[in-house]
């Protein structure tokens, strides 16, 4: 452990309660999970969660923060953000600690391809925890090592074959746990004010990289088929996706068939003083409770 973060450790400084919105989500249930051990009061808040809360109705926003001291925001991924709205809205009722889950590459114009360079959605959340008067620290993670487990390539891979427009490109995927305990030292600790950690794994890789790597662990081996784009997108409308949602899913894949998003970051290791944990001790956890039996 480093002596940096021994200081930050011996000044803790926790604020309650903390309310986490897509408490229900990857990163939001290990954030409340973490703070209720630390025995921290938390809301957990979602639309299904048991403090309700609905980004896209602003009339459940108010209930929700009524008392809070802290928030992990997890933003809707959507054109037009809400973050800057709610920003406004928490710092009004007294929120006076803002932790905002961003994402890898939101501050380098074009990372997401043509007609980005201003981070999207993202973009607006960062802008408006800046400005908010209060603590912030913002996490920008890249692709999320649970997407094989438990997300989006989940299936694919345990049906047997994955099929993406990523052709040899690779990632430094990030472990979903260590973007939680960033998020909780951010919530709980002096020391991460103003502070912008991107998070990474500590190596990168392709896919078929993934795919051995959780063939080490179950014995079956998933293929990979490298796409087109044109067929990739021509796929997702098949299966009812829209032009323009088929477009962003396209867009959101660029960042790893470019390789941008193999970089190791130091994120975790400036906010925990330690290593990120490697893709596969995350696909042995996750072997072991049955992610693809």
């Amino acid at each position: 452990m480093t002596s940096a973060h021994m200081t930050q450790t011996s000044t803790t400084s926790t604020r309650e309660p903390v309310l986490v919105t897509g408490g229900t989500g990857k990163t939001g249930r290990r954030v409340v999970a973490l703070l209720r051990e630390r025995g921290v009061e938390t809301r957990a808040a979602s639309r299904s969660g048991e403090t309700p809360f609905d980004w896209t109705d602003p009339t459940t926003w108010a209930a929700a923060l009524d008392g809070a001291a802290a928030v992990y925001i997890t933003p809707l991924d959507a054109s037009h953000s809400p973050t800057p709205a709610f920003v406004e809205q928490a710092v009004a009722s007294g929120v006076r600690r803002l932790v905002l889950l961003s994402a890898r590459g939101t501050d380098q114009p074009g990372y997401f391809g043509p007609g980005h360079d201003d981070g999207g959605p993202h973009g607006a959340g960062e802008r408006a925890v800046r400005a908010s008067g209060v603590a912030w620290t913002i996490l920008r993670p890249g692709w999320f090592a649970q997407n094989f487990s438990e997300g989006v390539f989940h299936d694919a891979v345990r049906d047997g074959e994955l099929a993406l427009p990523t052709g040899d490109g690779k990632a430094s995927f990030v472990d979903a746990d260590d973007i939680a305990e960033v998020a909780v030292a951010a919530l709980t600790e002096d020391g991460h004010a103003g502070q912008e950690y991107g998070l990474s794994g500590p190596r990168a890789l392709g896919m078929d990289d993934v795919l051995d790597e959780i063939a080490k662990e179950t014995g079956k081996r998933a293929a990979y088929v490298p796409l087109d784009t044109a067929a990739f997108r021509a796929g997702l409308v098949s299966q009812g996706f829209t032009d323009e949602e088929a477009g962003l899913w396209t867009d959101a894949l660029n960042p790893i068939t470019s390789s941008r998003e193999a970089p190791v970051l130091d994120g975790v290791r400036r906010a925990l003083g330690r290593e990120p944990r490697d893709f596969a001790v995350f696909v042995r956890d996750a072997a072991a409770r049955g992610a693809w039996g």
